[in-house]
């Protein structure tokens, strides 16, 4: 592993309906950033906001001089197609995501920057003495392990965004099309060393959390169902293995029957238990492969846009002052303005 070099770091910031921890999130932010020997460029993206979270970032990002860049689109896609979004727009070196909230501290940027310039390619946290209440907790629990070992991606923390990612990998994710997206698995599926750190974790101050234990289930499907077919392949070895206990047990009746004589196997009822395992395990089977058929099709034709950018605003630097050349002599219009 090689020192990665970096000239421009990007933060990658979705936003939905924060207008009360927006100006605290800009002022932290910008103040982390400015503690790095690199030049930055924080973009916010507004994830069709219903308060005023639009033009509070819209106003930042008119500033004169303002890192900010606020990307605005036209509706809610949901956390990853904004981060996604804010890829798009982003020209770092290394692009590092956060959430809105400040639950995950703005101040912990510099450190991870310091883990990308060693050169990983993905550095994750992992929340210390993690403030949320237990109906948040534990879902997200349920959710990583169910995630760990339906994908086989080893990470403590599949739930928090404060992540640093090398710009390969970022170009990487925004190469894959599909509709449905986890970011955090998706950049460890192209990524070759990884690394893990401790951050800290504040209480939520402002507003509610988007994720509800509900929620929380939804994306737990969505997770599992985008990123493999394990349980379509979990589908066909029931059913195999259904229909291979249905032939042991019909065998072991035969076997029985040969020497115990005909009363024994209770005139023919278990035979008929054995051959309806069988028959069931088969369609396990068959509903297994045609998922599989369909879950591969179902992968190659989610072609739709992940999300629409309405408009993308930008601090505009100071025009230059027109040059004007006479006699030969160049000169700008200020130097010939008398006092």
């Amino acid at each position: 592993m090689r020192p990665y070099p970096i000239k421009c770091v990007s933060i990658v910031i979705p936003v939905y309906n924060e207008e009360q921890s927006l100006p605290e999130l800009l002022r932290r932010t910008e103040a982390a950033c400015l503690q790095l020997q690199h030049e930055f460029e924080i973009i916010l993206v507004d994830d069709g906001s219903r308060d005023d979270s639009a033009q509070i970032l819209q106003d930042a990002a008119e500033r004169e001089g303002s890192p900010v860049v606020a990307v605005i689109l036209n509706r809610n896609y949901g956390q990853h197609a904004a981060i996604m979004a804010g890829f798009e727009q982003c020209k770092g070196d290394v692009i590092i995501t956060l959430d809105a909230d400040l639950q995950n501290p703005p101040e912990e940027i510099p450190r991870m920057v310091a883990q990308a310039e060693l050169g990983y390619d993905v550095v994750a946290t992992v929340r210390s003495n993690r403030q949320d209440s237990a109906w948040r907790r534990w879902p997200s629990r349920l959710i990583n392990l169910a995630v760990q070992r339906s994908t086989g991606v080893a990470m403590s923390d599949y739930g928090c965004m404060l992540r640093a990612y090398r710009r390969t990998i970022v170009d990487a994710m925004l190469a894959c099309r599909e509709r449905s997206t986890f970011i955090p698995i998706l950049a460890n599926s192209f990524a070759r060393h990884t690394t893990e750190i401790l951050v800290e974790h504040a209480e939520r101050e402002h507003g509610e959390s988007k994720y509800s234990p509900m929620r929380l289930i939804n994306l737990m499907f969505d997770l599992i169902t985008c990123m493999t077919t394990t349980p379509l392949r979990l589908l066909s070895i029931l059913g195999f293995s259904m229909a291979a206990l249905g032939a042991l047990f019909a065998l072991m009746l035969i076997v029985l029957r040969l020497i115990f004589g005909a009363t024994w196997a209770g005139n023919g009822s278990f035979v008929l238990f054995a051959v309806l395992f069988v028959f069931t395990g088969g369609q396990f089977i068959g509903m297994g492969l045609l998922g599989e058929y369909l879950g591969r099709m179902y992968s190659d034709v989610r072609a739709r846009p992940r999300f629409f950018i309405e408009k993308v605003l930008r601090s505009q630097p100071a025009s230059p002052a027109p040059v004007v050349t006479v006699d030969g002599l160049t000169s700008t219009v200020s130097d010939q303005v008398s006092p």
